[in-house]
This record gives structure tokens, sequence and C-alpha cells, in this order.
């Protein structure tokens, strides 16, 4: 129905309001049902929203380690040519033991003068040079640690750093423990959802929070005698995924 009659227009005009507004009232009875509707909020959803949490352990199947030599002249030259040749022997000492060169690594160089701290307020002076030189050594058999830290102390290394123990390929223990998580998500939200008289309808949405990736365990190296192979031991590592996952309720 229209108003734009100019004829039902001063009909209108003229009416009194006592009959004007039923007729508006039978015109907006009129209007279509989906017109009206549209103007009804839509109910919200019912939803339940769980994070959890997925743990894989294993053992390490990589070592790092870091070596080195730190050698003494009177000048730069002479502490040069006496850590050459003694990094040399670590060098080739693990090429021998079966490192390969790609896991061999200069991690730091060094040369640096040696002063002699006078008394009495007196200037120091240079007495001799140090120089050093770290690689860093990594061990794709763990089992084999103790036999390669004996190696490079017996071949002249004065320097050991920590040692990290890690994961080759860690995405595949990562993968594993995602899909820990989800498979945990998804028997607590049906647990929750018996327990409340409802059931699970479909997955809204997967989030993934914060993980952990395997963290490097890292253990002091001594540096005393060694007259067999040094007992080094990697225990497990750990790798952790956690996701927050939304499902519509029925």
């Amino acid at each position: 129905m229209t108003l734009a009659n100019p004829l039902k227009t001063l009909l209108l005009a003229t009416l009194p309001l006592r009959v004007i507004i039923p007729a508006l009232t039978m015109i907006a009875a009129s209007l279509p049902v989906a017109t009206q509707s549209a103007f009804a909020a839509s109910p919200a959803k019912r939803t339940i929203s769980l994070s959890a949490s997925g743990t894989v352990k294993a053992a390490p199947d990589l070592a790092t380690i870091t070596t080195g030599v730190t050698s003494e002249g009177q000048s730069a030259q002479d502490a040069l040519s006496k850590n050459t040749q003694a990094m040399s022997k670590v060098v080739d000492g693990l090429k021998d033991a079966g490192i390969e060169p790609k896991d061999i690594q200069t991690s730091d160089f060094n040369v640096s003068p040696v002063y002699e701290q006078r008394k009495n307020g007196q200037v120091a002076f240079i007495t001799g040079y140090r120089v050093g030189n770290k690689v860093n050594i990594t061990v794709r058999n763990p089992k084999r640690l103790g036999e390669i830290l004996d190696m490079v102390v017996r071949a002249g290394a004065n320097q050991i750093g920590s040692i990290s123990f890690g994961i080759a390929e860690p995405e595949k223990l990562q993968d594993e423990a995602r899909k820990q998580a989800m498979r945990n998500a998804i028997d607590n939200a049906k647990l929750y959802a018996e327990t409340a008289g409802v059931e699970l309808g479909p997955v809204m949405t997967i989030t993934e929070e914060g993980g952990h990736s395997p963290r490097p365990y890292r253990a002091a190296a001594p540096m005393a005698a060694m007259e067999k192979a040094v007992p080094i031991e990697g225990g497990t590592l750990t790798v952790q995924a956690k996701v927050r996952v939304t499902w519509e309720l029925r």
C-alpha cells in the first residue's frame, strides 16, 4: 500500500487521529513477514572453548660442544703460530674421529695483548700477546661425546665450553605433540558437554598457543685430565604444544 495518491493524502490529512492510527496499524500488519523478522536479533550460539596441551619426550640425537685453544707468546706472531699449530691438531683429530667438516665451525677468534699491572699507579705495559680460537662441534651420535671430549683435550684443546643436547628433526616431535594436544582438547570437551547434558557441534576455531620446542640441555664440560672417555648423559628432551579449540553446542 502507498500514500502517493494525492486524494488519499488529502483524506488522511483531514481525518481525525482516532481514525489515522488504526489505519497505520493495519498498514504495518500488512507488511511481509520477512521484513519484520529482519529487525529481530538472531539468537547467540552456545559454545564451549577449551585449552589443552600435548607433550612428547625423546632422547637427544645430537650434541654440540664448544672447544678451542688459547695460546700466549712474546709477540703476536709467536702466539698466533703456537695457536695455529695446536688448533690444527684439534681439527685434524676431529676429522680423523669421523666428524664431518660441516659440523666444525669457527665460533670465535681473537688476538689481545697481555699486560703486566704495575704498583704505585705506574702505567701497565705489554708483556706478550694472547690468541684464542674456538670452534663449535656437532656430534651426531651423543654416545660418542665422551670419546670426542677426550680426544680434543689430548690433541691440545685447553678451552671447552658448555655441552648442549638437541633433536635433529624437532618438527616431527612437534607435530606429534600437536596431535596429542588436540586429542586431549576433544576428550575434555566431550566430558564437559556430557556432564552439562549437551552435545558437541562442529568445531568453530582452532588456535595454537605458545608451545615449547626442545630446549637444549646444557652441562659444564670438565677440563680435568682425562684418562678415559668422559661419562656424559644426555637424558631426555621435552616438546610441548598447546591449542585452544571452540565448539558449537547443540
